[in-house]
């Protein structure tokens, strides 16, 4: 029985919408084994190229399309994308721009000059990308995509206001575009010293973006930055138990005994103790317990917040034995190389931390 050939391409579409890119591109191949001129079809295989990462092959497809149909706007849209893969700006601008021309009333031509734009440094070229963007808003209020466009050029021109309610109206479309969640939680991750509840609704919408999207690096090094921060934050409740400890330590050994030596021990405990217990129930206000499973798996997989973790914890540990154990000097030895050990932990884990960022 012979397949219709629009019955291959919408099989082949359908393939496509679930991931399924191998299957599609081998569906379609048998197609243009019969039709090689099929632009629509040939279109479709580029994009399962593109999606499957053979950007050069997606490339030589998509020509081949706008050889068989110059004026299809899908192509010239689909050749922007690949274009961009490869790095190759002018030539994506170009592209971006037939798009506009053949279809000046679509959202999608403007949503992809948009996209090429942004991807500039020069400020001028950023804000005709926001520019693009609101103008495939304007031509499609219900696409979530363009709304998304819209909040990412105007967060890269400062203009959080407008970011904000744009991501969340993409949202409002699409509620499980994982970008949106991931960029709006950044907007909260800026406000966090100010609005109270910022830092746990970032966390939240990384948590949530990483979920929707196992693949995106993004979301997930954004809570391991938030971790690594937790983290190194409390070194400074372990800078002032190791204040304590010493001073604690050195007036015992010179002579503290009775009364005096039982004060010295209770201030440097009731410090200890006092700093750990205000951090544990502040840390447990701000991070609710349905986030402290996904932030703790992030952050036993990530070295530099592993290594911030130890050397904050052996500072603690360090001033818990000085005081216990005064009478042995050797833990006073200890104690400056441990302090700068905690010290160049934090530069040195900040770094690595830094290196393992996405790129973009």
């Amino acid at each position: 029985m012979t397949t219709h050939p629009q019955d291959a391409l919408r099989r082949a579409d359908a393939l496509y919408d679930l991931g399924r890119y191998e299957q599609a591109a081998a569906l379609l191949a048998r197609h243009l084994a019969g039709e090689p001129d099929d632009a629509t079809a040939l279109v479709l295989l580029a994009r399962c190229r593109h999606r499957l990462g053979d950007e050069q092959q997606a490339l030589a497809t998509v020509e081949q399309a706008l050889r068989s149909a110059p004026d299809s706007v899908h192509a010239w849209m689909i050749r922007t994308h690949i274009l961009l893969t490869l790095r190759q700006y002018e030539q994506a601008e170009q592209s971006a721009r037939r798009a506009v021309e053949l279809a000046p009333q679509y959202w999608g031509s403007h949503y992809t000059l948009g996209t090429v734009l942004d991807r500039s440094v020069r400020i001028e070229r950023k804000r005709a990308a926001y520019d693009a963007a609101r103008t495939a808003v304007s031509l499609a209020p219900e696409e979530a995509d363009a709304h998304f466009l819209v909040g990412l050029t105007a967060h890269r021109l400062g203009d959080h206001a407008v970011a904000q309610q744009a991501y969340e109206t993409a949202l409002r479309l699409d509620p499980d575009s994982s970008e949106a969640h991931n960029n709006l939680s950044l907007l909260h991750l800026r406000r966090r010293w100010f609005r109270p509840g910022a830092w746990t609704r970032a966390a939240e919408g990384f948590v949530q973006s990483a979920a929707l999207d196992l693949h995106d690096r993004q979301a997930r090094y954004n809570l391991e930055t938030m971790a690594w921060g937790t983290v190194a934050g409390s070194r400074w409740v372990a800078l002032a138990g190791f204040v304590a400890a010493s001073f604690a330590s050195a007036h015992l050994r010179a002579g503290a005994a009775g009364g005096d030596a039982l004060v010295t021990i209770l201030v440097s405990t009731a410090v200890f103790l006092g700093g750990w217990g205000g951090w544990l129930l502040w840390l447990t206000r701000r991070v609710p317990p349905h986030l402290r499973r996904p932030l703790l798996l992030v952050a036993r997989g990530c070295k530099p917040v592993l290594a911030m973790a130890v050397a904050v914890a052996v500072l603690a540990l360090h001033s818990v034995l000085t005081v216990l154990l005064w009478r042995i000097e050797v833990f006073g030895a200890f104690a400056f190389p441990l302090f700068w050990a905690a010290v160049i932990t934090y530069w040195v884990s900040r770094a690595a931390l830094q290196r393992r960022a996405p790129k973009p």
